[in-house]
């Protein structure tokens, strides 16, 4: 019996241990794939993800190691390494600056050189440090640094002058804020794992600086501090100042592709400016213009001067290459042209690209400054008028609309406005283009309708003005005038009168309101416009404001007929 019941409780036994076994086999299973889920959680956790689920008091010490603290890590290293920095680049500098600042050598400098070079005891200190991921270009890594130095460098600029005088320069007291760009690009299977690095300077926050002739006073000299400031700073612009960037070769290649290319054409005309400050003691400033998108010689252009004139009118047409219409902008610079002396800057002033709508036409008025970089007065220098195109290679510009109209598609004339890009395809050959563009005429007749005027300014004792309009083609210098109404400040004419036009595309047309009086005449204001508008639109009418006089509108009505002529050069 004993037997039995030995038998039988073995076999209990056994089913019970094979039951246990089954059981704690199938918990291990569902932990193993419960962790391993888990896991699989944490992978596709981004560091977004984990702030929102961890509270920073547990986070581990080697997590909650900020971007302070790394930039810290930085700076103290950098630091350490500073004097060696020194000795190891002022000669690699030297040698590279050098062709630049040739490059952006002014006119009145016969040679521009360093004497000596030294980046000081200061080492430059990273305030900012970010990694670009959302970057439309994944074949690389892009960092950007942002970097401040208060240096104490010891650089002395050996500069001689046209005139033959040398000039011991030191550039003291630099406080410099940038933002660099980093490109580690491209991505290879072999060690370091990128072909080459490319920096390019972002953003260029704030640079400023002093000059000092050793031994003497640089004021002593006129122009020559302007012009050697200027240097400093367009070299840095055309040199690094991002689209333009450096590329430095890791592994050997081709890079070419990483340089900057241009991405479209800026059409430009200088119209006008008005107000200039004064720059002569003796009869008024002598203004021309420089414009540029980079200041490089090739790529400046230069308006021609126009004498004893606070009020200039250029009426000039220049076009720019664009390589970044997000970030590039264009400058220009209005000087007082001294003859043999040094030109002296009467203002400046910018305006960004990205402001630009590709196809259509903006009409602008720039207020001229002293500084770009530092606002020092709020002095009134004058103010400068533009008409700006832009328009982006490989687009159809038939897909483009009537700057002044939607609904408008552009016509064969508006097309005979535009020059080919470079590098486009001849749709005949289907070979690419040569650089030649076409010389567009469009010659044509303009129909004006002075319509009249309201609150004109008075001029007569009764509180009255005996108004009468002369109208001007600029270049044409056709002029008519219309019959005088009296006694009115808010004269009505309804006179058309037609000009043929030779070459509309550069020409103005100019409003005179004048007084008519028995032993004078009085100047109410004046309306100048290009006939671009109406080249564009066809017909317009519409009431402009008067110029130099403090009230007064004009109406008009325009119409134009035009036939455009092609010319090769």
């Amino acid at each position: 019996m004993s037997f039995f019941s030995g038998i039988l409780l073995g076999i209990v036994v056994g089913v019970l241990l094979i039951v246990a076994l089954a059981r704690a086999a199938s918990v291990r299973a569902k932990c193993r794939s419960d962790l391993a889920m888990t896991i699989a959680a944490f992978a596709r956790m981004t560091a977004q993800d984990s702030r929102k689920v961890i509270p920073k008091e547990f986070y581990p010490s080697w997590v909650v190691f900020t971007q302070q603290q790394k930039l810290h890590w930085l700076n103290h290293q950098l630091q350490k390494i500073w004097p060696y920095v020194d000795a190891a680049a002022s000669e690699l500098i030297r040698s590279n600056v050098e062709p630049i600042l040739e490059q952006f050598r002014p006119a009145i400098l016969s040679s521009l050189t360093f004497s000596k070079l030294t980046l000081g005891t200061v080492s430059p200190n990273f305030t900012g440090i970010d990694v670009l991921e959302d970057e439309a270009d994944t074949g690389g890594i892009t960092l950007e640094l942002e970097m401040q130095w208060d240096g104490n460098p010891n650089i002395v600029l050996d500069i001689k002058t046209k005139l033959g005088v040398s000039l011991p320069v030191q550039v003291k007291d630099i406080a410099f804020t940038g933002l660099f760009r980093l490109m580690f690009k491209p991505l290879v299977d072999e060690f370091p794992c990128f072909g080459a690095v490319c920096y390019s300077l972002r953003k260029k926050k704030n640079l400023d600086f002093k000059l000092r002739i050793i031994g003497g006073d640089i004021s002593s000299i006129p122009g020559v501090s302007v012009a050697i400031e200027e240097t400093i700073r367009d070299a840095i612009e055309g040199s690094i100042m991002w689209p333009v960037r450096q590329i430095v070769p890791i592994i050997a290649g081709d890079y070419s592709d990483l340089e900057a290319k241009p991405v479209g054409t800026l059409e430009l005309k200088l119209v006008q400016a008005k107000e200039l400050t004064n720059k002569d003691i003796i009869g008024k400033s002598d203004p021309y213009a420089v414009l540029f998108i980079r200041p490089l010689k090739e790529r400046m252009k230069t308006s021609k001067t126009i004498n004893n004139q606070l009020n200039p009118i250029w009426n000039e047409h220049f076009d720019f290459i664009v390589e970044d219409v997000s970030t590039q902008h264009l400058t220009i610079r209005v000087f007082d042209d001294e003859g043999v002396q040094a030109s002296e800057l009467i203002g400046c002033a910018q305006f960004a690209l990205k402001d630009l709508e590709p196809g259509k036409v903006k009409d602008v008025w720039l207020k001229l400054v002293k500084d770009l970089d530092i606002q020092r007065d709020n002095k009134n220098r004058g103010q400068v008028h533009l008409e700006l195109l832009y328009y982006p290679f490989g687009t159809d510009k038939n897909l483009y609309t009537n700057p002044f109209d939607p609904d408008y598609t552009l016509t064969s004339v508006e097309k005979a406005l535009q020059t080919a890009p470079y590098g486009s395809e001849d749709s005949d050959s289907g070979k690419p283009s040569s650089p030649q563009k076409r010389d567009v005429i469009v010659r044509g007749v303009l129909s004006v309708t002075v319509i009249g005027a309201e609150e004109l300014p008075s001029v007569d004792f009764m509180g009255k003005a005996d108004p009468y309009v002369v109208l001007v083609m600029k270049k044409s210098e056709t002029k008519v005038k219309t019959r005088v109404v009296h006694d009115t400040l808010n004269p009505v004419w309804n006179q058309t009168f037609d000009f043929l036009v030779e070459d509309a595309l550069h020409d103005l047309l100019i409003l005179e309101v004048w007084d008519h009086d028995t032993f004078g005449k009085d100047k109410l204001g004046r309306f100048l416009m290009t006939l671009t508008r109406v080249i564009l639109e066809g017909e317009i009418q519409d009431s402009f404001p008067l110029e130099a006089t403090k009230s007064g509108r004009i109406f008009v009505h325009l119409k134009w007929a035009a036939q455009p002529i092609f010319r090769d050069t």
